[in-house]
């Protein structure tokens, strides 16, 4: 079954920016790279897929939801990790992952706390005074610690050192062990080598390829 689908999707920003009639499917238990260099339309596809763009033409569906008419129940469902994470920077950040717990209704804390322990987060830090590497270590475990069905990370291992990229790449194999499914842009090709079985390129707003 295809967990995530998308079909013609096209966004034109003008100037040859957007994504152009962009046609994929990602499979139940799929890791799926996402791969391009800055500004090839891989943040503009998943903003699609979360229900935060509505396209010019096409569509995206997760878990057979549609992105633009059902996507409050898809961000239930989906564990994200948005390029550009936007904080309640006056928190700390256990402060920011109770309250983003709140919002799930999340009655166990263990796997945020295991979370917080493995990519050796010190939580109790005000956010905005956190380094680009401790505010990425905060968006994965909000991400994953509710155990979602689906993971759409972007660009997950921004701001990681190569120890943390090291426990990254573990997480991910766990979660695919579980049968999830990952869609996890990036522009590394070393990342993408050690985690997904297929992986889509896109250049310009196009796709260019897909190999497993």
């Amino acid at each position: 079954m295809s967990v995530i689908e998308i079909r013609g999707l096209t966004k034109d920003y003008g100037n040859n920016k957007g994504v152009f009639d962009l046609d994929f499917s990602i499979e139940e238990g799929d890791v799926f790279g996402y791969l391009g260099p800055n500004g090839a339309g891989k943040t503009t596809t998943i903003r699609h897929l979360m229900g935060f763009l509505n396209p010019d033409k096409g569509y995206t569906k997760v878990l057979g939801l549609d992105a633009r008419t059902e996507a409050k129940k898809i961000q239930k469902r989906v564990g994200y990790l948005p390029g550009e994470i936007a904080f309640l920077e006056n928190m700390t950040g256990l402060e920011f992952l109770k309250f983003m717990a709140r919002m799930r209704e999340m009655k166990d804390l263990s796997n945020m706390n295991n979370l917080i322990q493995r990519l050796e987060l010190d939580p109790k830090g005000r956010i905005r005074k956190m380094s680009k590497g401790m505010k990425q270590k905060v968006g994965l475990v909000c991400a994953l610690m509710d155990d979602p069905e689906v993971l759409i990370l972007d660009e997950p291992t921004s701001g990681l050192d190569p120890l943390m990229q090291n426990v990254f790449v573990e997480i991910v194999h766990e979660e695919k062990r579980k049968g999830k499914t990952i869609l996890m842009s990036s522009h590394s090709f070393e990342e993408v080598g050690r985690t997904c079985n297929r992986v889509g390129i896109i250049k310009d707003g196009r796709m260019v390829a897909i190999e497993d």
